[in-house]
């Protein structure tokens, strides 16, 4: 049994709630903000909004990991949960909330389990800092893709 580790970020997006849920649906941007993301395929198309079952393909220092992640729950532009399918266990959460009609924060939660000896290494080392301060960038970056789509649409 090992130990769960768990990141979360936040920022704040200068667009509708719609745009910004728009852009985290659409799969093949995202390795556009998610600097370690190679790639996100849809294995299983059940649904009209998002699929239900994807395939992320990570590449990072010279190393290329592939998993598989179910959504578990979904409220539309509101709430997304996911969980690996086989290989390490994770788990995440991303909720959008409409602040006014312009502005959308985004919580993104990330959790992991390692075994304990690398978990206590992670917690108390700065790699823990590493996952989350990449987190916050991916986030940030998703934010300045919208807001620069979202600047784009709305002068046109």
């Amino acid at each position: 049994m090992g130990t769960w580790l768990k990141h979360n970020v936040i920022t704040v997006v200068n667009a509708p709630l719609e745009n910004v849920w728009d852009t985290w649906s659409d799969l093949d941007s995202m390795s556009l903000w998610m600097s370690w993301i190679e790639s996100v395929k849809t294995v299983n198309e059940e649904t009209n909004t998002l699929p239900d079952l994807t395939e992320w393909t990570l590449a990072a220092n010279g190393f290329r990991f592939k998993w598989k992640a179910q959504i578990t729950e979904r409220v539309e532009k509101s709430k997304l949960k996911w969980k690996s399918i086989g290989g390490l266990p994770t788990e995440g959460s991303v909720v959008f909330e409409s602040k006014t009609d312009q502005i959308t924060a985004v919580n993104l939660a990330i959790t992991y389990e390692l075994p304990k000896m690398i978990a206590r290494f992670m917690e108390e080392n700065i790699l823990g800092k590493m996952v989350t301060n990449e987190l916050q960038a991916n986030i940030d970056r998703f934010k300045d893709l919208v807001e620069k789509n979202y600047t784009k649409n709305f002068s046109n």
